[in-house]
């Protein structure tokens, strides 16, 4: 088989080639959506992770879908880390993922069949490990390769976490470093390697499975959660205080970073979603003492990265030590205020 470095076959790669959020928000204003089905609790309103849709009393349907171009050259890892992205919004809105189906896009003129037998088996030993079965999906022979999947999970209808519900006096919990956007960047311009960036690449590839880490008790004091992705810290926090109608206060000494990302960021080794990211968030956004280095590294777009909690200050400290066991950056970076006249503060 002739090598081939997935990077460089396509112009964007990750979750940075998502739609810019103003440019989503402006279509989607556009469109006369169906009236919602009593039975849906979650739908697209308020920009969540996933939809949820009451089955019964005790069960509750989650369903998302999540696809991109390469982020890494190698096949499997990249399937592994597309299926991992895919399923953290289940992860997100506390439910665990049952079903999936692929979406594929794949050219078949230019790409030998081993690349996407890779890729399926990296998703497919991601969605093992979640305890996720792979049920089907769909493909096409496109230009350029594309991979995700569609997923269902389950969740009480009672233990639901949404991005509605931070409360004023709880503590912000984000679960993986940042900065895989500079750091993809980089790899598509051969400034890094894989091997380089191989604790970045784990870290996508790891579930947000906080569910089985964290006890009943534990899980209960979670008011709110997203996971930040393509939008960036920024962007997927604003979310998350908007809809809530607080602010959150972030500490600009606590935010965790993968390894090199600050050095690249320097460099000003950058995706477009940099750019779109801070449009999207800088009315609502006043980044106080933040350096010119982190002030772009909080617009930073993240691939598979890691999940935004609002919990309880009173088991903050316990909430960290234990998702700690699984996620070794997991650390608390700001705290949830009354709304204020910005969204989001950096101190």
């Amino acid at each position: 088989m002739t090598t081939i470095r997935l990077t460089q076959t396509v112009q964007k790669g990750g979750c940075a080639a998502k739609i810019a959020a103003l440019e989503l928000r402006k279509i989607l204003s556009k469109i006369t959506f169906p009236p919602a089905h009593p039975q849906l609790l979650v739908d697209g309103k308020y920009f969540d992770d996933a939809a949820i849709y009451k089955v019964s009393d005790t069960q509750a349907m989650v369903q998302t879908l999540d696809f991109f171009t390469p982020i890494v050259d190698d096949p499997y890892t990249f399937g592994k880390i597309a299926a991992c992205n895919a399923v953290s919004d289940v992860y997100a809105m506390g439910g665990r993922p049952v079903t999936a189906m692929a979406i594929l896009a794949f050219p078949l003129a230019t790409m030998e069949g081993t690349v996407i037998s890779s890729v399926l088996q990296g998703a497919s030993d991601l969605l093992t490990q979640t305890k996720c079965t792979f049920v089907g999906g769909h493909s096409i022979d496109d230009d350029t390769l594309k991979f995700g999947l569609s997923v269902t999970g389950l969740v009480h209808p009672e233990r639901i976490w949404t991005n509605q519900g931070a409360k004023a006096g709880d503590v912000l919990i984000l679960t993986k470093p940042l900065g895989t956007g500079t750091l993809s960047a980089a790899l598509k311009r051969s400034l890094i390697t894989e091997e380089d960036m191989r604790q970045t690449l784990e870290g996508m590839a790891q579930a947000n499975n906080v569910v089985d880490v964290l006890s009943s008790d534990l899980l209960a004091h979670i008011h709110a959660a997203t996971d930040i992705t393509g939008f960036g810290l920024s962007g997927h926090s604003y979310q998350m205080a908007k809809a809530s109608q607080k602010t959150f206060v972030f500490r600009s000494d606590a935010l965790p970073l993968y390894p090199r990302a600050q050095e690249f960021i320097e460099k000003e080794i950058l995706t477009k979603a940099h750019r779109t990211n801070r449009e999207y968030t800088e009315a609502a956004l006043d980044a106080g003492p933040l350096s010119k280095n982190m002030a772009t590294l909080i617009h930073d777009p993240q691939t598979s990265g890691g999940l935004l909690l609002s919990v309880s200050r009173e088991v903050a400290a316990e909430m960290v030590e234990k998702l700690r066991t699984t996620f070794k950056q997991a650390t608390i970076i700001g705290e949830v205020v009354s709304e204020g006249p910005k969204s989001l503060l950096y101190t």
